[in-house]
C-alpha cells in the first residue's frame, strides 16, 4: 500500500529522531569558542516539531557541568480544531526533555548555556545544546531562531485567489493580489498582501519573533473597529533568501480572525500563535 508521507511524519514524532549534518557548526558563546564540528547531527526530541543541534563531545572546546532539571513535558494540540496531536511545539523551551538524559551547563567567558546529554545509545556521545543561549554558525553563515531543518522548505506564489481578512465583521484587509507563502508540513498557506490591500491601521507593536527560514519580523497591533487586536500581523522588511519574495507585505494571523478565500470562509488552524 502507499504510504503518505506526511502520516509517516505524524507517525514518527513520539520517537527520538537525528539525522546527520555535512555543514561545519561553530558555536559560540560570547566571545567564546565552544565547539566545531564538521559532525553535527540534528535532534528531535519525541513530539518535538524543531530541532536542536547535538555536536560531538569530542570536538567541544569546554567542560561540561551537571545542570538543573527542567519542568515536565507541555503537550500541546496543534491542527485544525481542537483534535490536533498534542506537541512540544516552538514556544515550549529547551529546559523541557521528553527523552532521557541529564541535563548539562556550559559555562565560558563568564556566560553560561544549557545542554542536554542523551542516554541513546546512539547519540550518548553528543550533548544537545540550546539554541537560543549561544551564537551558531553553518560554514560561515550566522543562523537565526532555530536550527535549520534539511526537510523543511519555503515556496512563494503569486496568486489571483481573492482574499479577505476580517475580525467580528470589520474587514482588515482585502486582495486579488496575494503571494502565498507554503511552508513545511504547515496545513495552510499563510497570505502576504500588499500594503495597499490592507485597510486597517496597523500601529507599532512590541513584539519581536524571528523564523529560522524567513528572518526577523516587524509586528504591527491591528485596529479593527474600536478594538485594537495585539501583534496580529508582521512584514519581513529585510528577510532572508527564502523570503525575499515577500519582502514589505503585511501578512495576518489567520488563526485568530476571519479567513475568506475566493469567498469560502476558511476553518482556523491552531498553531504555537493561535493565542
Amino acid at each position: 500500500m502507499a504510504l503518505r508521507l506526511d502520516h509517516a511524519w505524524m507517525r514518527s514524532l513520539p520517537e527520538l529522531r537525528w539525522q546527520p549534518v555535512v555543514k561545519r557548526v561553530t558555536v559560540r558563546l560570547g566571545d567564546q569558542l565552544v565547539a566545531v564540528t564538521d559532525h553535527p547531527v540534528l535532534v528531535f526530541e519525541p513530539k518535538r516539531v524543531v530541532a536542536s543541534y547535538a555536536v560531538p563531545l569530542a570536538d567541544l572546546r569546554v567542560a561540561l557541568e551537571p545542570g538543573p532539571t527542567g519542568p515536565p513535558p507541555d503537550y500541546r494540540p496543534v491542527g485544525f480544531g481542537e483534535g490536533g496531536p498534542p506537541l512540544l511545539d516552538p514556544s515550549v523551551p529547551f529546559a523541557v526533555h521528553s527523552a532521557d538524559g541529564e541535563p548539562v551547563l556550559v559555562r565560558a567567558g563568564g556566560r553560561t548555556g544549557a545542554g542536554f546529554r542523551l542516554s541513546d545509545p546512539v547519540l550518548h556521545d553528543h550533548v544537545v545544546l540550546d539554541f537560543d543561549a549561544f551564537e551558531w554558525w553553518e560554514e560561515d553563515e550566522p543562523l537565526l531562531g532555530h536550527a535549520r531543518d534539511p526537510y523543511h522548505r519555503i515556496d512563494v506564489r503569486r496568486s489571483s485567489r481573492r482574499v479577505r481578512i476580517s475580525h467580528e465583521g470589520v474587514v482588515l484587509a482585502e486582495s486579488a493580489e496575494p503571494r502565498m507563502l507554503f511552508e513545511g508540513t504547515f496545513p495552510l498557506p499563510r497570505y502576504y498582501l500588499p500594503r495597499g490591500d490592507v485597510v486597517a491601521d496597523l500601529l507599532p507593536s512590541t513584539l519581536d519573533t524571528t523564523c529560522a527560514y524567513k528572518g526577523r519580523a516587524t509586528h504591527y497591533d491591528v485596529r479593527a473597529g474600536d478594538a485594537v487586536l495585539p501583534a496580529a500581523a508582521w512584514t519581513y522588511e529585510d528577510p532572508l533568501d527564502d523570503a525575499r519574495d515577500v519582502i514589505g507585505l503585511v501578512s495576518f494571523y489567520q488563526e485568530r480572525l476571519d479567513l475568506e478565500v475566493d469567498g469560502e470562509p476558511q476553518e482556523r488552524v491552531r498553531t504555537p500563535w493561535s493565542e
